[in-house]
């Protein structure tokens, strides 16, 4: 299958860099938003999920009834939905967008985030209920008699499904993370393993770690999940320019912290970005790291820095370890969807293509 791009959904103008504070949804924007992604060449869109803020379901299918290609992947915590209840939601989407529909579980990286929702689970135990999640989702999508469940996290009786898939197969499952959980959770079932940009040995040696278990739990190699790692691209016509956009994308980041980010973080993956940062600034081509450092690795937060050309080059080298969903999303939210679409994603489809024709190094290395 060839390599797919992703981009996060944003419902506002709002930004790390200028953020405007308790602001909503602005529908204009979030339209226009989707259509700028539809219209660049998109495959995908991350409609993300946090405890305060708006319902993903909703703006998912927002975002379905205003375009036409671009899936829509609605992050979901199993403890906001019950899973019979999340099939039929997530079926009906996929109904609504022509069979567009995917879902990305998150297991919950804090336990104070997860109290906030009424979950008390420890991570382990939260990693068990999604097991149990992605087995409900499947067989509520796989077949419309009545069913019966009873373990650990869920009991129901006769549970009968009528809202169908548009895709025989069901909707793609997603799963992230950095711990042997997740590893396990997500090698063994998912269809798409989600990670955050680290350089290539370790991006490698968690993609063999994934691998590692999707054959422990009897997966072939043609039934791997799908590798999706994410990035923060900040390109500029030269490289010269381009750190220099850089440098003052840091300085707006430290000024614009957000109260309590310097909390430390439960998360793996956290955990391994700052200890990644702390080993220099700058890894492999272009992956800058005091982004992370200057976000207390919030979320996704490493960027790449460079000229169209680098960057592109920088994403190749993640497709040769085997990642082929490359989610990228900047800082100026909207012009940089449109930088992407007119200078990254055309020009690494284009040394794709030209790599499948010449049987050829992708980057010319």
């Amino acid at each position: 299958m060839p390599a797919e791009f992703i981009s996060l959904c944003f419902p506002n103008p709002s930004t790390e860099l200028k953020p405007i504070p308790n602001l909503g949804v602005d529908p204009e924007y979030l339209v226009r938003y989707a259509r700028t992604l539809d219209d660049a060449g998109f495959n995908y869109t991350l409609v993300p999920y946090d405890s305060s803020f708006l319902d993903p379901f909703t703006i998912g299918a927002t975002i379905a009834a205003v375009t036409k290609h671009i899936n829509i992947i609605i992050a979901l915590r199993p403890n906001t939905m019950y899973p019979t209840v999340a099939a039929k939601a997530l079926a009906t989407l996929d109904q609504l967008s022509n069979g567009r529909a995917v879902v990305h579980l998150i297991a919950g990286g804090s336990d104070s985030e997860q109290a906030r929702e009424g979950d008390f689970l420890t991570k382990d135990q939260r990693y068990g209920r999604m097991e149990e999640y992605i087995r409900i989702l499947r067989r509520a999508w796989q077949s419309p008699e009545p069913f019966d469940w009873d373990s650990q996290y869920y009991k129901f009786k006769q549970f009968r499904n009528l809202v169908r898939p548009v895709r025989p197969t069901g909707i793609p499952i997603s799963v992230g993370g950095s711990s042997a959980e997740a590893y396990r959770v997500g090698g063994s079932l998912a269809d798409i393993f989600g990670l955050w940009g680290e350089p290539l040995k370790e991006t490698r040696e968690q993609i063999d770690r994934i691998y590692a278990e999707a054959a422990r739990a009897g997966r072939p190699e043609t039934d791997r999940p799908r590798i999706w790692v994410t990035f923060r691209p900040i390109i500029a016509e030269t490289e010269e320019l381009a750190w220099a956009k850089a440098h003052r994308t840091l300085e707006l980041l430290k000024q614009n912290k957000r109260e309590g980010s310097d909390v430390p973080r439960q998360n793996v993956g956290s955990q391994r970005l700052l200890d990644i940062a702390s080993r220099g600034d700058v890894q492999d081509r272009a992956l800058w790291y005091p982004t992370v450092t200057a976000t207390n690795a919030r979320g996704a937060s490493t960027a790449l820095v460079g000229s169209p050309q680098t960057i592109v080059d920088s994403i190749l080298d993640y497709i040769e370890l085997g990642a082929d969903l490359i989610s990228i999303r900047g800082y100026d939210n909207l012009n940089d969807a449109i930088d992407y679409g007119r200078y990254i994603l055309p020009r690494v489809r284009e040394a794709l293509a030209e790599k499948e024709k010449n049987g050829s190094a992708v980057n010319g290395d």
